[in-house]
């Protein structure tokens, strides 16, 4: 598992390593002016020329490239052209509104998507038929279209949770609550539908397997033969379309923090690229990727768990 674990690691450093280098090389040479956009259009050539030498910006892209990783490489993501703050601090204060989403999200979906799948391999009928319409559905919904609605009705009519803000967690857990409660359920509807047939395809093919037999007829209950012998065998494929789903919901974020105005990651980057605020932009595309990375390391390291046949591979 130590070998495992480190070759995960690795490889979650070169992927980020890759992902700041093609996001520096493709972003810079079509961000166009970026002195001027600063400046403004009134600015004279000489002031232009001067902000450029101040940005570091009249270097050639490799060597801008190579200053700006060396910083990185010690913590320091630079400062935003616009707001002068440092990257590192800003992203500090969105990514606890993202964190927020995604850990809950992504723990509910697991749990209503296990329960689900389940449950629908095992009763069969009219319970599988009803889960694959419902799936289908809420794969084919828009999670920003049932975000206007969860607001619409929720937040403006019946006025049960707050439409738009954010309060930390350390200032008040119920007020936390109800600030995620309706983006949380935008995203997770999305995120249940498709891990839920994963983890019912699973389980079905578990079900047919003739050791299951076996296990039924040294008298075991259902239940027991459930959690004991199917869940552990069907958790591979539903972990891993999981792991898949967090990017769904990062890409969601964007969109659903927009919606109820939650100042997170997703809020941030399209402020930055309508701003054209390059290095807040690769730092929000860094601290996105490593969400991810660290998602799927988790998500690694509980199915090698489950499956030993992975750490081999």
């Amino acid at each position: 598992m130590t070998n495992f674990l480190l070759r995960r690691l690795l490889s979650a450093v070169v992927l980020l390593v890759a992902v700041s280098f093609l996001a520096y090389v493709l972003l810079y040479p079509s961000a166009g002016d970026i002195a001027r956009n600063i400046l403004g259009e009134n600015a004279t050539e000489a002031q232009v020329a001067l902000k450029n030498k101040e940005l570091g910006l009249d270097q050639p892209l490799m060597v801008q490239y190579f200053a700006w990783f060396a910083k990185a490489v010690s913590g320091n993501l630079g400062v935003s052209y616009f707001s002068s703050q440092s990257v590192w601090n800003t992203l500090l204060i969105r990514l606890p509104v993202t964190l927020s989403l995604v850990i809950v999200v992504t723990l509910l979906t697991g749990i209503l998507a296990f329960a689900a799948g389940i449950y629908a391999a095992v009763r069969r009928g009219w319970v599988d038929r009803t889960l694959q319409i419902v799936a289908t559905l809420g794969d084919a919904l828009p999670s920003f279209v049932v975000a206007l609605f969860l607001v619409t009705y929720f937040a403006i009519q019946l006025k049960m949770f707050p439409a738009t803000g954010f309060i930390p967690l350390t200032e008040s857990p119920a007020g936390w609550a109800r600030t995620i409660t309706l983006p949380v359920i935008a995203l997770t509807i999305h995120g249940v539908s498709g891990v839920a047939q994963q983890v019912r395809s699973a389980t079905i093919g578990v079900l047919r397997n003739d050791y299951i037999r076996t296990v039924r007829s040294r008298g075991l209950s259902e239940r027991r033969i459930i959690l004991t012998s199917v869940l552990r065998n069907a958790s591979t494929n539903g972990l891993t379309s999981l792991a898949v789903q967090v990017v769904g919901i990062l890409g969601g974020a964007v969109v659903i923090e927009f919606v109820f105005a939650l100042p997170g990651l997703g809020s941030l980057a399209v402020e930055a690229t309508s701003r054209t605020d390059l290095p807040l932009i690769v730092g929000v595309i860094l601290a996105v990727v490593l969400i991810v990375v660290i998602v799927n390391l988790v998500v690694d390291l509980l199915v090698a768990w489950l499956n030993p046949k992975v750490r081999l591979s």
